[in-house]
């Protein structure tokens, strides 16, 4: 629970979280499908039913739960307190924040402890049914251990700005639709790109690959490529200029075109299919053979 959560004082000028924020939608992590949405949600306290705290102790948690920013409706959040060396490990206190209006009990959940450099210092499993049932629209203080096996010893990590995050790449590879995709196509088509997704396998691991899916010529010329982005990395991706080439049966350079994207990314453990079209100029053969083709980024 709280194991050593004592040294904070009670000063009001010296109080403050040492961490930083990490939210995700409830979805990730519960059977909640409601989507989030602006509605900003208020995370008032609450202490674990076996938890025994002092007066003093409440003051600050109170204090500083207080300071928090809102959510928005649907998230589960992870807001650090602070963090101490222990004998066993690492012991990193946080508020576990839910802004569903349902209580929510979650699982076996992997946690990562993150330095301001966003580099792991540790990652661990936890068993999040110790924290107990999370009340609707709550926030509740935890204490979580990270074995000492489970830090890295490479990665510096400083008092403050770490950040406490559900490790949601644990989660097997799977599609990704843009909301566009998701809207426009029918569940079929959706359940089909499913399949391919599954049958291609997992990316390696750090690595950004992009395979040729569909491709085909438009009457006026222009030729449109659907291709799948596989993110093999833990983290997600932003997306904001994409040198293309496509090659025929011959590995022949067809098409080449430098394509620009706005607010794009691929979530971390994830492929997202999206189509390019290279318009009529930037075509090299009007008659390529695709029999196979392949896409590729140039380098």
């Amino acid at each position: 629970m709280l194991s050593f959560f004592k040294k904070k004082s009670n000063d009001k000028s010296k109080l403050k979280n040492d961490g930083l924020e990490s939210t995700v939608p409830s979805s990730e992590l519960t059977n909640n499908d409601t989507q989030e949405s602006t509605e900003e949600v208020e995370t008032p306290l609450s202490i674990h039913p076996a938890a025994t705290i002092s007066k003093e102790q409440m003051y600050v948690l109170r204090f500083l739960n207080n300071e928090l920013p809102l959510l928005k409706a649907n998230q589960l959040s992870l807001s650090g307190i602070e963090w101490e060396e222990q004998p066993e490990g690492l012991a990193v206190s946080a508020f576990v924040r839910n802004s569903v209006d349902k209580d929510l009990q979650l699982g076996e959940v992997s946690l990562l402890l993150i330095n301001e450099q966003k580099q792991v210092k540790a990652k661990h499993l936890f068993n999040m049914k110790e924290v107990g049932s999370l009340p609707a629209k709550s926030s509740r203080p935890w204490t979580f251990t990270f074995p000492a096996k489970t830090l890295d010893p490479s990665v510096d990590l400083a008092k403050e700005d770490w950040t406490l995050a559900f490790d949601l790449t644990s989660t097997k590879h799977e599609l990704d639709l843009a909301p566009s995709w998701e809207e426009a196509l029918p569940e079929a088509q959706k359940e089909q790109l499913r399949k391919v997704v599954e049958e291609l396998g997992e990316p390696n691991k750090n690595e950004l690959n992009f395979t040729g899916l569909q491709a085909n010529f438009a009457a006026d010329g222009q030729f449109h490529v659907t291709l799948l982005m596989r993110n093999g990395y833990e983290k997600n991706l932003k997306i904001e200029q994409l040198p293309l080439q496509v090659l025929d049966h011959q590995k022949e350079v067809i098409a080449e075109g430098q394509f620009t994207f706005e607010d794009f990314e691929v979530k971390a453990n994830t492929t997202k299919p999206w189509t390019v079209i290279f318009h009529k100029e930037l075509v090299k053969v009007e008659q390529p053979d695709l029999t196979t083709w392949s896409v590729r980024v140039k380098g």
